[in-house]
């Protein structure tokens, strides 16, 4: 069968054309996708072509299909696989299968498998090692938020901490101490916030920094100070930018003792060094940003490492166990990860926004890969409602949930489309 794909032909080449499936085999599972988010990892993966880790080299003669946050339902299965898959069930993949050690991800490596289609073929590392998720949400996008949220969700089980004379590691967060997320309110940054409020292992104290007040004012209306306090938690937002909050104001919030832990969400070196600069005895700084430059480099005080105990670590994606937290973290209400998206469109935006990914404002774009739709930022429903109706309902149902895009703005748009 024919389906409408992007796919990676090389360095900032990106295509949107039809291509043919193979015919289904006994090993295969059809997949039709209707939601996927787009990832500063594929714009990673368009600047650097057959150069990344997960795209292949001889990806000029094999293009292959790209997107990795991605949610819809099986539309055909293969007689091996009819014991576990049901065609109409929906789905959603965790893309870092490390299948022997391979790095070979669905979204970067495959020719039939990817977000940004209309349909695909799952391939048989994904199946064996069981990473074609069950989702039994009629919500896509969810879905397609579980993949990053995962990564957010991998990244507090990997902080660790440890007590004198003892070798062996408390994993995650410390529960009831202190917490900074510096460079904390793009897309990523909003999901961390998100679940250090909600999970099972609260901090006392959350430090969110950022120097845009637009952005932190937009994060502080979405998770309040109000609502951190009803959970027990103090959350403060800073602009570090702002003459008085530097790296001894920061630590004056944790009075003088410093953090257990910092996440820091920008590969910038100053953010870098004053994220090492905060932490407190046996604290942990987990990079959570991925640097394009190979060659990266930032001071830390090895002083601290020796006497005070600090640890560095750095996640890239999370696991299966993740990505079943954050599934059941959304569709219990634990979690509304809506915040991360900014804008919405069709698989017709995806090569455009793609390419120009770092230089459009706000946080994650959300793409409908069986409609076409230009890239259209959430705020601009109410203006371009003046002339079209359908604007001018997902405006109203947007207003009616705080600004934040919604499983009935979604289930709307796409009837609507079908029409």
């Amino acid at each position: 069968m024919k389906t409408k794909a992007v796919r990676i032909h090389g360095k900032m080449d990106l295509r949107l054309e039809e291509i043919d499936l193979p015919e289904l085999g006994p090993d295969d599972v059809r997949i039709k996708v209707i939601s996927d988010s787009i990832c500063m990892g594929t714009y990673k993966a368009a600047v650097e072509g057959p150069e990344h880790k997960r795209v292949p080299d001889d990806v000029a003669e094999h293009p292959t299909i790209v997107g990795h946050e991605f949610c819809g339902v099986i539309d055909a299965v293969g007689e091996n696989w009819k014991d576990k898959y049901k065609v109409g069930q929906g789905f959603t993949i965790q893309p870092a299968h490390f299948y022997k050690g391979s790095l070979m991800s669905p979204g970067y490596s495959y020719q039939y498998c990817g977000g940004d289609a209309q349909y695909g073929l799952v391939p048989i590392e994904t199946l064996i090692t069981d990473n074609l998720l069950p989702y039994n949400s009629d919500t896509f996008f969810y879905g397609s938020l579980s993949e990053p949220m995962s990564c957010i969700i991998g990244t507090y089980h990997a902080m660790y901490h440890t007590k004198p004379g003892c070798y062996e590691h408390d994993m995650g967060i410390v529960e009831g101490g202190k917490l900074a997320l510096l460079a904390s309110v793009g897309p990523m940054g909003l999901g961390a916030i998100d679940y250090a409020l909600h999970c099972d292992r609260r901090p006392g104290l959350i430090v969110v920094t950022d120097i845009d007040d637009e952005r932190l004012a937009r994060a502080e209306s979405i998770y309040t100070v109000e609502h951190a306090k009803s959970l027990g938690i103090e959350l403060h937002y800073v602009n570090t930018a702002k003459p008085g909050n530097d790296t001894a104001y920061l630590r004056s919030l944790t009075g003088g003792t410093g953090y257990d832990d910092v996440i820091c969400f920008a590969p910038v070196k100053p953010v870098v060094e004053q994220a090492g600069d905060i932490l407190g005895f046996d604290g942990c700084l987990n990079f959570f940003a991925g640097p394009t430059n190979n060659q990266f480099k930032a001071e830390f005080n090895w002083y601290n490492v020796h006497y005070l105990y600090t640890h560095v670590v750095g996640t890239s994606g999370g696991n299966t166990s993740d990505m079943k937290e954050a599934i059941e973290m959304m569709t219990s209400g634990k979690i509304n990860p809506a915040a991360m998206i900014t804008h919405i469109g069709g698989l017709n935006a995806v090569v455009d926004t793609t390419l120009n990914l770092p230089g459009i404002k706000g946080g994650k774009k959300l793409i409908y890969t069986q409609i076409e739709l230009p890239l259209t930022p959430i705020v601009d429903f109410a203006k371009l409602g003046e002339t079209d109706p359908m604007f001018a309902k997902l405006a109203e149902i947007t207003e009616r949930n705080n600004g934040l895009w919604s499983a009935e703005a979604e289930k709307y748009l796409l009837a609507e489309m079908a029409k």
